[in-house]
């Protein structure tokens, strides 16, 4: 048997998930999470050999757990469950050991055959993020930006509407090294505004929304 557990903090898409793959002959699922704080705690407790991870959990960089997690639990497979399709998240979840990459869409079938492949020592992608893959992108960003904690900062302050003098004032810093952060940034999101990085970050999870 296929130990499972599901960390997702929506309560219909967990119970879900649950549900489906309890039919399966090959899988029994040990553990249903609805935040980090509840799966660390589950994990602790029963032997896991696949997480189905959520990538959009509440307040928490999530792709950032995946490192942490493969360390301390050297056994675990992670499959992300993402609605995101970009390159960028991909590859940075990936790049972070995670053993799978499924769309929440996906078919149940798509579901057991990540898991299974998983399992048996194999990298899954579903086929949404197999044609994300193969289609040419090759303009687009290949990771998720590593940003210092100042430019964080500079993005949260800016998506909350300063100018680069009130960010100036509230970060003590001069405006001339918040426009160095602000150019930055829009280099390193390969964007031609801020706005934009600001709304990437916001996606991959980097700052939070509002």
């Amino acid at each position: 048997m296929i130990k499972v557990a599901i960390t997702d903090d929506h309560p219909l898409l967990l119970e879900g998930l649950r549900n489906i793959l309890e039919n399966n002959e090959r899988i029994e699922v040990v553990g249903c999470f609805k935040n980090v704080s509840e799966m660390n705690i589950g994990l602790r407790k029963q032997l896991v050999d696949i997480l189905l991870l959520d990538i959009n959990l509440a307040e928490t960089n999530t792709i950032e757990l995946i490192k942490p997690l493969k360390k301390k639990y050297d056994h675990l497979q992670i499959i992300m469950l993402s609605v995101h399709n970009e390159l960028p998240v991909i590859n940075s979840t990936l790049a972070e050991g995670a053993s799978g990459y499924i769309q929440k869409n996906a078919s149940v079938s798509e579901i057991i055959e990540g898991i299974v492949a998983v399992y048996s020592g194999k990298t899954f992608s579903c086929r949404q993020t197999k044609a994300a893959f193969e289609k040419k992108s090759s303009d687009g960003l290949h990771q998720v930006p590593k940003l210092t904690r100042r430019e964080k900062e500079v993005l949260v302050e800016a998506g909350n509407g300063l100018t680069t003098n009130l960010i100036a004032e509230k970060l003590f810093i001069s405006p001339h090294t918040v426009e160095s952060h602000r150019k930055n940034l829009i280099e390193k999101f390969q964007t031609s505004n801020l706005s934009s990085a600001i709304k990437l970050a916001i996606e991959y999870g980097l700052i939070m929304g509002h």
